[in-house]
């Protein structure tokens, strides 16, 4: 786009010991200033946990977990310790001492582990936790290469809410479910598919929590750039959806990012390795990033309320 900004967000700022296969799910905690996070392709999984200082910069190193299997986004519980996260096929618990996961709702049959699993998703503001599916088979075509004779994906968008329910928000039509987020006055929730490369606005009812009236917002199709983790406020775009910036780490597969430090004006960035034969030997994907901006602030990630 001719006359938009790029700006150099440098090089990457916390080295991993061994490179992440795909680093996912950021989430920072203000009452003990810790950032974490997971590889979710790593051979076992991992989760880290990293404490920050009040300049926003790592402090030693972080405590790396092993998990049982791959996760891929993770939220705090609200006034419990661990998390609630998405593992391959459905909802689980984990420890944040031991990483030990205790599932709690299995969705996808462990037949079907070929053709789907779990991939991002969402708090609400009432803490409830949405999580999003990948097709497997419509993801192996490659960003916006699905043929028409493939038909409808089968990824499916899910909320689970505090008090066990489970609720098929949609029920197919989904590549790969990516970042979720809410509007600051949550009227709108955001929805990626980043391999579909478009983003959806949907109307959000808050005490519900129901979507509706979905609409695109912002259309990759014929441009550059997988929609991928997400932080309201890495592209830039507008409420409108309109591209307003850009901001270059020195990584090919940025990937999910979150709001962090102690007033919440650190944008933490997740990355993978570039696993292609031609990889750049500079680049420095598999990492973790982080950029300050001038103009901009973001808010705590909500907590699951169960």
């Amino acid at each position: 786009m001719a006359g938009l900004e790029c700006i150099d967000g440098g090089k990457k700022w916390y080295s991993c010991t061994e490179p992440m296969v795909l680093g996912e799910a950021p989430i920072y905690r203000a009452s003990d200033s810790t950032l974490h996070w997971v590889d979710c392709l790593s051979e076992p999984p991992r989760l880290y946990i990293l404490p920050i200082d009040d300049s926003g910069d790592a402090v030693g190193e972080a405590r790396v977990l092993e998990l049982e299997d791959s996760v891929t986004v993770a939220f705090f519980r609200k006034n419990k310790p661990g998390y609630i996260a998405a593992y391959y096929q459905g909802v689980c618990f984990i420890d944040e001492a031991s990483g030990k996961l205790e599932v709690v709702k299995e969705i996808i049959p462990t037949d079907q582990r070929d053709e789907l699993r779990f991939n991002d998703g969402g708090v609400d503001a009432k803490g409830r936790f949405w999580l999003a599916e990948i097709d497997k088979t419509a993801m192996a075509y490659g960003p916006n290469r699905l043929p028409a004779s493939y038909g409808t994906p089968r990824g499916r968008l899910w909320r689970y809410d505090p008090d066990g329910s489970l609720h098929l928000m949609i029920d197919q039509g989904i590549v790969c479910g990516n970042g979720l987020g809410w509007s600051p006055d949550n009227k709108t929730m955001y929805f990626h598919d980043s391999v579909a490369m478009v983003v959806w606005a949907y109307d959000f009812d808050l005490e519900s929590g129901e979507i509706s009236n979905k609409r695109l917002l912002i259309d990759r199709r014929t441009s550059f750039g997988e929609p991928d983790g997400m932080v309201v406020e890495v592209m830039v775009f507008s409420p409108e959806g309109r591209h307003l910036k850009d901001i270059i780490f020195s990584a090919r597969n940025p990937a999910c990012t979150t709001w962090g430090g102690k007033n919440f004006d650190i944008i933490y960035v997740a990355s993978g390795k570039d696993r292609r034969s031609n990889a750049r030997a500079d680049d420095e994907g598999g990492h973790m990033f982080r950029y300050k901006p001038t103009d901009a602030r973001g808010q705590p990630k909500h907590e699951f309320a169960g």
